[in-house]
């Protein structure tokens, strides 16, 4: 991913295969283009509104698409106790598709995603490494691949 456009190029692609009832967690260093990412694939899904950083609030919702989509941005998440006595558990369900940035900061609260996506620099480009955690994430990423594939 050479720049901003791929990288919104590779989030119009998750759209692809996001389902309700899936997570996808965006692991990198500030300004790795994590929330690029989110910005295309929200775009995928229809959305065209302004796209930000929940990092302040730390959850967007995005509930007039064809999924709904919870957008997570636990940067700023400060304790277990501040992650339990938020209610955030409650959107991880079969209804909801949940993207979270920085979920490292969460720890052993969140389960494992369907798709994993760690954003890295190199040199003056990104790069990204996708690896899947169930069957809905492979058909995820194979819907995903496709996507980037056709013209």
């Amino acid at each position: 991913m050479p720049d901003e456009a791929a990288t919104l190029r590779l989030g119009q692609a998750c759209a692809a295969g996001a389902a309700n009832g899936t997570s996808l967690h965006l692991r990198g260093e500030l300004g790795a283009g994590k929330t690029t990412l989110v910005r295309g694939l929200l775009r995928g899904l229809g959305y065209q509104g302004r796209v930000k950083s929940p990092t302040y609030t730390l959850i967007e919702p995005y509930v007039d698409l064809r999924l709904n989509c919870y957008h997570f941005d636990f940067y700023r998440l400060k304790d277990r106790n501040e992650w339990l006595s938020s209610g955030f558990r409650e959107y991880f369900n079969a209804e909801s598709l949940c993207i979270v940035e920085w979920p490292e900061r969460a720890g052993d609260l969140l389960a494992a995603p369907d798709l994993d996506i760690h954003l890295q620099y190199r040199g003056d480009a990104r790069s990204a490494t996708p690896s899947t955690h169930s069957r809905a994430g492979e058909t995820w990423l194979s819907a995903l691949l496709s996507d980037l594939r056709s013209p």
